[in-house]
């Protein structure tokens, strides 16, 4: 099989991760065909991502006024294995972002389920003790006002220990999206492992009902169960690949 192509090139900087312990039956539908959920100490989580993207190239060509954004990702932890190799990756629930040529390309390529929101970010100073942002905040506008989600992270800043949470959040490096017909795409991501950053405070604020579904809005509704703030890096996104698995039906992955 031909090695997929580097499909975007961008960086990811200052990934804060909000990350809720749920029921997995409330995860269940948005597991693509072909893999699992998979889960960390028997738990399984939903995870809020902010973040931001910098230097954006889509098959090495920067587009303008597309270069520099914000996103904020709902997403779950799955998993496949191949040949032996446990693939760990992450699925998406929903993905916002400030463009709609960004969300077109991503629906396009990888019908991902991205949806196009108003949003800014507010990026506090370093902290000399630390080494982080004193805050990082992400918003977006809804019908209601604006959503937020904001980190206060605190203590040093240190790799993710082997067998942590922090490592489990953080270190996927496959992406699965469940397609129209019912089939799955997997592609790859490449970049370095990542400082995290324990949170002294975190929440999530606004209307979530409407973006989310009521379901997933309510598991939300009790704060995360831990959060942290990750540095990021240097990410390249690869092309997808269909699975050859025959594709099965589901219901709508719209929450």
């Amino acid at each position: 099989m031909t090695a997929p192509r580097s499909f975007l090139t961008t960086n990811w900087l200052h990934l804060a991760m909000l990350n809720y312990r749920v029921a997995p039956e409330l995860l269940q539908q948005y597991v693509p065909a072909g893999t699992e959920l998979d889960t960390w100490q028997g738990h399984a989580y939903l995870s809020v991502v902010g973040l931001l993207f910098r230097d954006t190239r889509v098959l090495g060509v920067p587009v303008p006024f597309h270069r520099h954004f914000e996103e904020v990702n709902l997403r779950c932890y799955v998993r496949r294995e191949v040949a032996g190799e446990v693939r760990r990756a992450v699925t998406f629930l929903r993905e916002l972002v400030p463009r709609r040529a960004i969300a077109a390309v991503a629906r396009l390529a990888y019908n991902e389920p991205y949806t196009v929101r108003t949003m800014r970010h507010a990026i506090g100073p370093v902290d000399d003790a630390s080494g982080a942002p004193a805050t990082v905040e992400y918003a977006w506008r809804q019908n209601a006002g604006w959503s937020r989600l904001v980190i206060t992270p605190g203590g040093a800043g240190a790799p993710a220990r082997p067998g942590s949470q922090e490592e489990f959040i953080t270190e996927h490096y496959w992406g699965y999206t469940r397609q129209r017909d019912g089939g799955t795409v997997e592609y790859r991501v490449r970049h370095a492992s990542w400082r995290v950053w324990q949170a002294q405070g975190a929440r999530l604020e606004g209307e979530l009902a409407s973006l989310y579904g009521a379901d997933v809005a309510a598991a939300l509704a009790s704060g995360p169960d831990s959060a942290f703030l990750a540095n990021g890096s240097a990410v390249t996104i690869f092309a997808p690949q269909r699975l050859s698995h025959p594709a099965s039906p589901f219901p709508s992955r719209s929450p």
